[in-house]
């Protein structure tokens, strides 16, 4: 108990210097109490958990017991169903004491009521808060977790193969790479996700094909009455295909509270493209832990441009990329802008497996308010992995004086011939720069957003859709303007 009170102490030493004294007495009053309280008999903070998280754990058990079988077979999805439910058993929902998890507190989400099903999603839904203007797309909309064939629209098209993840079991390739990758992770979300996802798609970009569009996918959650929705989606990119994958993710006004358990299998076999953007763009109401897995084969690209703006009151992102074959190249962009008491977490790995591959990754926070961003970013370099080149960068802006930043860039090299750099800055508004555009006549307001895309443009420069680009832009000026 004293060790954890030291340790939240230091960092707050460290990210608000102006109320350190005031800080420390609080974290002293609380770990004293909780102390007090376990020493009498009471409530400690362990048995606390356990009873806050007790509802929402026997309501997903329950629902594990009802589930009715799909198929038999020592193969089958529900043997995979039920060795990720034990795993799921094993883990847990995951505390502060978990090294990966230490500045993202869950239970506050998961001591909430939820329906575990989407009786109460609305029938009729706005799209609008997603559109990006002036690009045309093969639209993908997903309800609450589930595929709306209504509102989707362009999708048929050759090259392109899009189903309802409950209507792709009997897929071949589906059946080959599902549950391949992520449930090798200790993620105890994606082990309850396998064990109970109910909804998503199967997208499938077929050999030789270039799209002439992206796919934008629009998660939208609509439902009137606390839900834990359970996406699983498997994307696969054939050999020597090209495509472009844009997700958005956004809420309707009159939404009640919403947590969101999304996971993604990506597959980009030889000599294949994908660029794939996240636009978080979600209200209050919704919370998010996703978790992306990426597998790629020789010769293979695949680009992340992962953006969250104002909005959704908890995101937690995990992006695993694997690079297990060689000749592999990878790049992982992302620019976070919070405000009010927003929490966003992004987690990276990238895993060298195989020799002559390159992994290049940049990520830029800017936090308004009393928000929070975290970024945990971890690059191995194993053995085999010879000729490796591996960057990683994070940068980081503290514009509300309240607002708080945790930062732990890790670099892990057990091969010797291997070209490797990390690091990372934190630092607020440049006064001298402010003061030279305030002299030449630029509203304070303008001369903060200016600063502000100064900072991000070495990330947002590197989108490689140009329209998309100019929408980021655009959405970080409106998040200032609004935070």
């Amino acid at each position: 108990m004293i060790g954890l009170k030291r340790q939240l102490v230091r960092k707050t030493q460290y990210k608000h210097k102006g109320d350190t004294i005031e800080r420390e007495e609080a974290t002293t009053v609380v770990d004293e109490a909780l102390a007090e309280i376990g020493s009498n008999g009471g409530l400690t903070k362990q048995t606390m958990i356990t009873q806050v998280t007790d509802s929402l754990y026997k309501q997903l058990i329950r629902a594990y017991e009802e589930r009715m079988p799909t198929e038999e077979g020592p193969h089958s999805l529900d043997e995979i169903r039920g060795q990720a439910f034990k795993r799921f058993e094993k883990l847990g929902f995951p505390t502060v004491k978990h090294e990966d998890w230490k500045y993202t507190n869950v239970q506050p989400l998961i001591s909430q009521n939820y329906l575990l099903d989407t009786s109460t999603s609305q029938a009729e839904v706005a799209i609008g808060k997603a559109a990006i203007p002036n690009l045309d797309t093969y639209r993908v909309v997903l309800v609450d977790g589930i595929f709306n064939a209504e509102l989707s629209s362009g999708i048929d098209v050759p090259g392109l193969h899009i189903l309802p993840i409950q209507e792709a079991f009997d897929q071949l390739s589906f059946a080959k790479y599902f549950a391949e990758y992520a449930d090798k992770t200790d993620n105890p979300f994606v082990a309850l996700n396998t064990a109970l996802f109910k909804s998503g798609v199967f997208i499938t970009v077929t050999k030789n094909s270039v799209l002439e569009k992206p796919i934008h996918i629009i998660h939208v959650a609509s439902a009137t009455e606390p839900l834990f929705t359970q996406t699983r989606n498997l994307y696969v990119i054939e050999a020597n295909a090209e495509a472009e994958l844009i997700e958005s993710f956004i809420t309707e006004d009159n939404a009640a509270n919403n947590l969101n358990s999304l996971v993604s299998e990506i597959v980009v076999h030889e000599n294949a493209k994908l660029h794939h953007y996240y636009l978080q763009l979600a209200g209050k109401q919704s919370s998010y832990i996703n978790h992306t897995e990426i597998y790629q084969k020789k010769y293979s690209l695949y680009n992340n441009y992962n953006c969250s703006f104002p909005g959704s009151a908890f995101v937690r992102n995990n992006i695993n990329v694997r690079l297990d074959d060689s000749q592999v190249e990878s790049h992982l962009y992302g620019v976070t802008l919070t405000a009010g008491n927003q929490f966003v977490d992004n987690h990276t790995v990238v895993d060298h497996l195989k020799p002559h591959c390159e992994s290049y990754e940049w990520y830029k926070n800017i936090t308004q308010d009393t928000s929070t961003a975290v970024f945990n970013g971890k690059i191995f370099v194993r053995l085999d992995a010879q000729k490796t080149n591996a960057f990683q960068q994070n940068n980081n802006m503290l514009i509300g004086e309240k607002s708080a930043i945790y930062t732990k860039p890790q670099l892990e090299i057990f091969a010797d011939d291997v070209k490797c750099s990390h690091g990372c800055t934190i630092g607020q508004f440049d006064n001298q720069a402010l003061f030279y555009l305030r002299s030449r006549g630029i509203s304070e307001a303008q001369a903060r957003v200016l600063l502000v895309h100064a900072f991000a443009f070495d990330v947002t420069n590197r989108f490689a859709n140009a329209t998309v680009r100019k929408y980021v832009e655009h959405l970080v000026e409106q998040g200032l303007e609004n935070g």
